[in-house]
């Protein structure tokens, strides 16, 4: 485990998801920072991880911190950077923005310029250590700081880097919004298990667990998803009816569509976070 400390705006879930991941992999109580304005909050925050530094000041949290992470929503993100740019300035900590949308350049920008910020696009089943991150880091980030933001985003699942930022917005489509995307699934399933005579407790169990199973599967046997499907789909068997019905309904296409507007609505939300910079 690194030695730098790591300190975090905003002490929201995925801010404490994080620093919980961190202390599970043996981090020291001591390194970890979060600000966070909202009392309740920084008494919940003391209470499940305890030993951490919390403060209401953020400029505080800066000057304790070799590693920022920046999790706050996107739309406060230029105002509470421009907030602490004379802080990073005088510390130059690496800057971590989990922050959906805004681009590495206006960031830095923000912050006052001259910074090694990475972007990372982390999602929800990071909550239990199951997530998922994709990661791009601008040329002011050396090859150590690199591997630091990339073992602290570790702490609660895998990390894909991707060779240019715009990359991102398509890992928030993909994986970003992408439990959404399954949860929709699972939910269909279990309704229609029900309107089929399922009671609903054994049809969402089902669903769940059929999904759960499905998805082990995939990520431990290294096969593809073609071969996997052909061990299900027996030639004029049950499987073939379903998957036929959803390719005649234009299945693959509904999805491509689907993941292609979220990947323009990030698009769309890093433009106008650059325009009302600019403002």
């Amino acid at each position: 485990m690194m030695e730098n400390t790591v300190g975090f705006i905003g002490g929201g879930n995925m801010s404490r998801a994080i620093a919980g991941g961190l202390l599970d992999n043996g981090f020291e109580t001591t390194r970890i920072s979060i600000a966070e304005p909202l009392v309740a909050q920084r008494q919940l925050l003391g209470e499940s991880l305890p030993g951490i530094f919390v403060s209401a000041d953020n400029a505080e949290v800066v000057a304790r911190s070799e590693c920022l992470v920046l999790s706050v929503k996107p739309q406060v993100l230029a105002a509470v950077c421009k907030d602490l740019a004379g802080a990073v300035q005088a510390s130059k900590p690496l800057i971590i923005s989990i922050a959906a949308g805004p681009r590495i350049d206006d960031i830095d920008s923000w912050l006052g310029g001259g910074n090694a910020v990475v972007r990372v696009m982390p999602n929800q089943p990071a909550l239990l250590g199951k997530g998922i991150s994709g990661i791009y880091a601008n040329r002011k980030t050396n090859a150590a700081q690199m591997a630091a933001a990339t073992e602290i985003l570790s702490t609660v699942g895998p990390v894909v880097a991707v060779p240019n930022e715009v990359d991102i917005d398509a890992v928030t489509a993909v994986s970003g919004s992408g439990p959404a995307y399954f949860y929709l699934l699972i939910d269909m399933i279990a309704k229609t298990g029900i309107e089929l005579g399922l009671d609903e407790s054994a049809s969402n169990r089902l669903a769940v667990e059929t999904a759960l199973g499905a998805a082990t599967l995939a990520q431990q046997s290294g096969e593809s998803m073609d071969t996997l499907i052909s061990r299900v789909r027996s030639p004029g068997g049950t499987t073939a009816a379903a998957l036929d019905e959803l390719e005649a309904r234009g299945v693959r296409d509904i999805f491509a569509a689907a993941l292609t507007a979220a990947r323009d609505r990030a698009t769309e939300l890093a433009d106008a976070a650059h325009q009302t910079a600019r403002d």
